[in-house]
């Protein structure tokens, strides 16, 4: 049976003067060494934070990110930082326009990505303290959707005519970096996976196809980029993954259940912790968890919301909780909150308070019901 931690999906609120440093970066006023030094004293002020609220894993909060998952994708050979001219729609809000387009062939060389030296800085904190550090990065599956995302595959046919040669460059280039964190020490490492929602969601599988893509090839394409990524990696690595349905400023993208997926993510995919939302009704019910057959992988449940501030009932939660677990043991499932506190610098509309309360409710139940 797979340990678990009580850990925390990723990101947390930028404090004011990170988001101060940064603007003034990037409007030349400050060096990208002064922004570093800003960056690196908050991030240990930081995970001296999560250590007192108990952590066992903690992360840099992805204070150095603007966004969860370009920001990574930027990093290999042959993408690059692309203004898309419009943001992605959520519930009232359109993100900003940042994206990646492929301009050469796709790969990854450990001294050029940057997220490598990010994690050197964070595991060296987390040695010093006795906790473990992880990284959370965008998954295989998320990358190859914005690279194909509307013009953007204009530029990815221009360099690969066959679009299955950039899929395999994409999941070797993600194995290497996966191997390349756990060479710095990562043992847990974590993909953040928007895609699915592609197929739960109805309405959002029309705007994003046309309706014109088969939903079982969609499934056996985020399947296998996702899978072809997590070949032969060592056995003391986990995998886990975060599946989210959006999280800007408080909004969503996509709703529905997971019954669409869950024989093919759950089942099938090489992950072992799922970090799943399950914070209202746009989740639906628990009965797709019965699709986690094998007793090694955990159900996450993400019960306690990150878009708003107001603390959830405990015992309402616990509750929750008994009812997964008519569905799945108690050994396979978990608690955590239902996604991170800023996928994007602008963070969620709560506050600093609100998400520490939030992580010590986590805690305050997960040693009420697991002990």
């Amino acid at each position: 049976m797979t340990k678990k931690y009580f850990e925390h999906v990723g990101s947390f609120l930028r404090p004011a003067e990170l988001k101060e440093a940064r603007a003034a970066f990037e409007a030349g006023k400050i060096s990208k060494a002064d922004l570093t030094a800003v960056e690196d004293r908050l991030i240990t002020d930081l995970v001296d934070k999560q250590v007192a609220a108990g952590l066992e894993k903690i992360t840099d909060g992805e204070f150095r990110r603007a966004n969860w998952h370009v920001d990574f994708f930027w990093g290999f050979d042959g993408i690059k930082r692309y203004q898309y001219g419009e943001g992605l729609a959520f519930q009232e809000v359109e993100t900003n326009d940042d994206s990646a387009i492929v301009t050469g062939k796709i790969g990854f060389t450990k001294e050029h990505h940057p997220f490598i030296k990010h994690y050197q800085f964070l595991k060296k904190l987390a040695d010093e303290r006795g906790v473990e550090a992880k990284i959370s990065i965008p998954a295989p599956a998320q990358c190859l959707v914005e690279l194909q995302r509307g013009t953007n595959i204009q530029k990815a046919l221009a360099v690969y005519p066959n679009q299955q040669d950039l899929i395999d460059d994409l999941a070797a280039a993600y194995h290497d970096a996966i191997l390349a964190f756990y060479e710095e020490g990562a043992r847990t490492v974590q993909l953040d996976d928007c895609t699915w929602g592609i197929i739960m969601d109805d309405e959002f599988y029309k705007t994003v196809t046309g309706g014109q893509i088969d939903k079982d090839a969609i499934r056996e394409g985020l399947l296998y980029i996702n899978n072809k990524a997590l070949e032969n990696l060592p056995e003391d690595l986990q995998i886990n993954t975060h599946v989210c349905r959006g999280n800007y400023q408080s909004t969503y993208a996509t709703t529905g259940p997971y019954t669409a997926v869950a024989e093919t993510l759950f089942g099938r995919e090489r992950a072992t912790a799922y970090f799943l939302e399950y914070d209202n009704e746009r989740s639906g019910g628990f009965e797709p968890l019965a699709e986690f057959k094998n007793p090694d992988k955990v159900a996450v449940l993400g019960l306690i919301t990150t878009k708003e501030g107001k603390l959830e009932d405990k015992e309402a939660v616990i509750k929750r909780i008994r009812q997964a677990q008519e569905i799945l043991p108690l050994e396979q499932l978990w608690l955590a909150t239902q996604c991170g506190f800023a996928s994007t610098q602008e963070g969620n509309l709560i506050t600093e308070e609100d998400q520490w309360n939030k992580l010590a409710l986590v805690k305050e139940i997960i040693d009420e019901v697991w002990g």
